[in-house]
This record gives structure tokens, C-alpha cells and sequence, in this order.
């Protein structure tokens, strides 16, 4: 599953964007990071390996509904 995985302090929200075994936790053990969030700036900040994730959703991995919206939001910016 392709999720976000929480760091940064407390009230300080930043994400990264991990390959992850869809039963871990939140923060446990991921298998890759392919990008990195960030709410606070403004706009927000959208880093995406996009080779890597189509990659990992060719092998079947899943996006959470939130990297979903991610990284539709990000492709017209790309282009």
C-alpha cells in the first residue's frame, strides 16, 4: 500500500509518502519512501518519485485515498 507515514514535531505536521505492507502501523517498517508532503507551506509542498509509484502500482500496491487526491492535485502542476 502507498500511504502517508507522519514525522515532524508536534503541531508541526510533515509527511512521507512510503511503500508500506498494508498491516504495519503508521510509522512502522516501510519498504520505500517515494515522496514527501508538506501542509504547512503555502500552497502545499508535493515531492513524488513518480517512476517509483507507478512502479509499485504495477506490482499491485494500493493508494490510500489521500495520496490518491495527492497526487492528482500534483499532475497538472508537472505538466
Amino acid at each position: 500500500m502507498i500511504r502517508l507515514a507522519r514525522v515532524g514535531a508536534r503541531k508541526q505536521p510533515h509527511y512521507r509518502i512510503v511503500v508500506i505492507e498494508k498491516d504495519r502501523a503508521r510509522n512502522g517498517r516501510s519498504v520505500e519512501v517515494v515522496g514527501t508532503y508538506n501542509p504547512r507551506t503555502n500552497p502545499a509542498s508535493v515531492e513524488l518519485k513518480r517512476d517509483r509509484i507507478d512502479y509499485w502500482t504495477s506490482k499491485g500496491a494500493q493508494l490510500s485515498d489521500r495520496v490518491e487526491k495527492l497526487l492528482a492535485s500534483s499532475t497538472p502542476a508537472a505538466a
